[in-house]
């Protein structure tokens, strides 16, 4: 389980529009009376064939889509791949650097940098190491026999992040937002989805064959037998998941903070689920919490029974295979390649993997965080950008003001509820004013695994410590400065912007207002307006999970959610297939897309006020629509866009575009869009909110 933050998508798409408010002549033809040089828009990209008010996202993009094919090594490729890859070159370089500093003093940042690197692409020795550094844990999984064993093992995985059924994580209370308290979570499964295990269709037949094929890989590359074959082995680990997967929450299930905030207190915790030791479980991550929140407790009654139910020999089956598979990245070829084969081609479509230096890059960002963050924000963060970014951010809560003020469907008293709530949201960019330390975290000249596990293993500390503290630490990130994303985090009540996102085409430090806004503008305004969407809205101005809301407003609020849902399950790009975007799943994200276009063009129009140039023959509405789609301009391979569609909260780029420009006026009048075209919806079903 992981912090529940808003994230901006990793997997994005894009789509633009067409002519002029006032004609149907193409952008890309019309006569500029600005400088010839535009660093951020190239209206020769623009399509010739598709018009503006058919498929905007293709009209901006097609021309760039066929000119940026997919990298053999990627499933989808789009601007935030472009800044990834960047992002990952400069941590690489600083690793490199830490390589070089031979006399680093044990425990520096630099020694802990180089030797993990080092071990990262040290193949002979991660060749000759196999399995070996995990036999510990794969021997503690098959003696362990006794309900209490059974949940110390559980516990000493979990420490390393190796997927078990039970997940855990410490964070703010969401009903006490003046306290950390433990949560613990359904988990388990191998699949990225619950659905990936019933679904009848031909393909996801074939991907649930793929993956018992793969099961079986892994024990025939291990020699992992216990003394049955490996395709019985594959029967067993598909049996407990098979039973997982049925017990668990449906992701839209997941998406109710109150279905999944359940108060216990250990001892009854202990009452009702009675076939695990939960003491055991406590003791080895030496935390002794006297309250915890149970998120489904429907699943932990199902998996009581389990343990008792299923024999021995299928559950050390099953958290062998979890123990391979949830370290495959960091062992040997064989199993990397096999891992690889599943993963990355049957169920992302990728050609070829990544070259090893990425790959690392990419842990290392995840396991040593603030070691590298530093070293990135001395070269790659600019304090004008900073300056100009929190100027956007006021101009953009102030518009967001604005509307809440004058909004007829909202009573005075839940104006007034969230108006305190916008004031108080916190905001974060750049990188943190306090940086992690690593000075417990082990790391040395050991095998790669080694190192990965003993990583996880501070970092699970470090977030238990919490518990023990009397106050909650506001400073902290949930991401690094080198992340190429966003988040909003509700039990904080703050949005947070890392230095990797200040960038082109997000972000240009010396572009005019309109793309600025069009981009880092909608990206600020989608997290604002993630504390108000149908999650959000859920938790105060404090962060605490509490209803604010009059009775007939919710009602109105709900009403308004309505026309989200039916608009965005009519999408698909494989009506084939009967696979159509969940307009539950992606509410949230398609609430928050919508209303940070519209606070966001609110404020462009304060900031540009009556001296609205052209540039490149483009209005600063033209300019800002068209940068919207350009930011979510993406190339997906279709079993990447399958696994988005079936799994992820935010519906695929070319709807976020589509879906939100079809439901505004402005976008109608700045493209001469009309009743009939594709890309206007009509009064009557339009999304709408704030």
């Amino acid at each position: 389980m992981h912090l529940k933050y808003f994230f901006l998508p990793v997997i994005l798409s894009a789509a633009v529009c067409n002519s002029h408010a006032a004609s149907n002549t193409s952008v890309a033809n019309s006569k500029s009376s600005a400088p010839a040089k535009d660093v951020a828009i190239k209206t020769a990209e623009f399509s010739s064939t598709i018009k503006a008010s058919e498929d905007f996202y293709e009209y901006v993009n097609q021309k760039w889509s066929k000119a940026n094919p997919i990298p053999s090594d990627k499933s989808n490729y789009g601007m935030f791949d472009v800044l990834n890859e960047q992002s990952k070159i400069t941590v690489k370089k600083i690793l490199e650097n830490a390589t070089r500093q031979k006399t680093a003093a044990k425990g520096s940042n630099l020694q802990i940098l180089g030797d993990f690197y080092r071990s990262a692409m040290d193949t002979v020795m991660i060749e000759k190491a196999g399995i070996k550094p995990l036999l510990p844990f794969l021997n503690a999984v098959q003696d362990a026999a006794t309900s209490k064993d059974i949940a110390k093992t559980m516990a000493v995985l979990q420490l390393r992040n190796i997927n078990t059924p039970i997940g855990y994580y410490v964070d703010v209370d969401a009903k006490n937002s003046s306290r950390y308290i433990m949560y613990i979570g359904q988990g388990g499964l191998g699949l990225p989805d619950k659905d990936f295990y019933f679904r009848t269709d031909e393909k996801s037949k074939k991907t649930l064959e793929g993956y018992k094929k793969y099961i079986t890989n892994i024990f025939q590359i291990t020699s992992l037998n216990n003394g049955i074959s490996a395709e019985r082995q594959a029967d067993n680990v598909m049996e407990v998941e098979m039973a997982i997967a049925n017990a668990s929450f449906s992701r839209v299930e997941l998406r109710d903070p109150e279905k999944n905030y359940n108060l216990y207190t250990i001892e009854k915790l202990k009452a009702e689920y009675t076939n695990f030791d939960w003491d055991a479980f406590f003791g080895e991550m030496k935390a002794t919490p006297k309250e915890v929140v149970v998120g489904q407790p429907s699943f932990f009654k199902a998996l009581d029974s389990l343990l008792a139910a299923i024999p021995h020999d299928k559950w050390v089956s099953y958290q062998q295979f979890h123990i391979i598979n949830s370290n495959a990245r960091y062992l040997n070829n064989s199993i990397v390649n096999t891992r690889f084969n599943f993963f990355g081609k049957m169920l992302s479509g990728a050609k070829t993997m990544e070259a090893r230096w990425k790959r690392v890059s990419g842990v290392s960002e995840d396991l040593l965080r603030d070691l590298i963050g530093q070293e990135y924000v001395k070269t790659k963060f600019s304090s004008v950008a900073k300056k100009r970014a929190l100027d956007l951010v006021e101009n953009i809560r102030a518009s967001l003001a604005e509307r809440l003020k004058s909004l007829t469907w909202m009573g005075d008293a839940t104006k007034a509820k969230a108006l305190e709530k916008l004031e108080k949201i916190d905001v974060k960019i750049g990188y943190p004013d306090k940086w992690w330390t690593y000075e417990n975290t082990d790391v040395s000249n050991q095998p790669y695994v080694s190192n990965v596990l003993n990583c996880s293993y501070a970092e699970n500390l470090r977030t238990l410590a919490r518990l023990g503290k009397d106050k909650i630490d506001r400073t902290e990130w949930g991401m690094a400065p080198q992340t190429v994303n966003a988040y909003y985090n509700p039990l904080i009540n703050e949005i947070v912007f890392p230095a990797a996102i200040l960038q082109p085409p997000f972000f240009y430090e010396n572009g005019d207002d309109a793309v600025n806004y069009g981009g880092i503008g909608m990206v600020i305004g989608h997290e604002i307006t993630h504390g108000f969407d149908d999650q959000g809205s859920q938790y105060d101005a404090e962060g605490n999970l509490k209803n604010w809301w009059t009775e007939e407003d919710k009602k109105n609020y709900e009403g308004y959610t309505d026309k989200f849902v039916k608009q965005y399950n009519k999408y698909s790009p494989f009506p084939e297939d009967s696979i159509y975007v969940n307009g539950e799943l992606t509410l949230g994200e398609n609430i928050a897309d919508l209303g940070g276009m519209i606070i966001s063009l609110n404020a462009l129009k304060k900031a540009v006020g009556k001296d609205a140039k052209l540039i490149s023959g483009l209005t600063p509405e033209q300019r800002f629509f068209i940068n919207y789609a350009i930011i979510w301009r993406t190339n997906m391979r279709p079993e990447s866009m399958r696994m988005q569609i079936l799994s992820n909260e935010h519906s695929p780029a070319k709807y976020r575009v589509n879906g939100v420009l079809s439901n505004l006026p402005d976008f109608h009048n700045a493209f001469n869009v009309k009743t009939g075209d594709i890309m206007y919806n009509k009064e009557e079903e339009r999304a709408k909110m704030w």
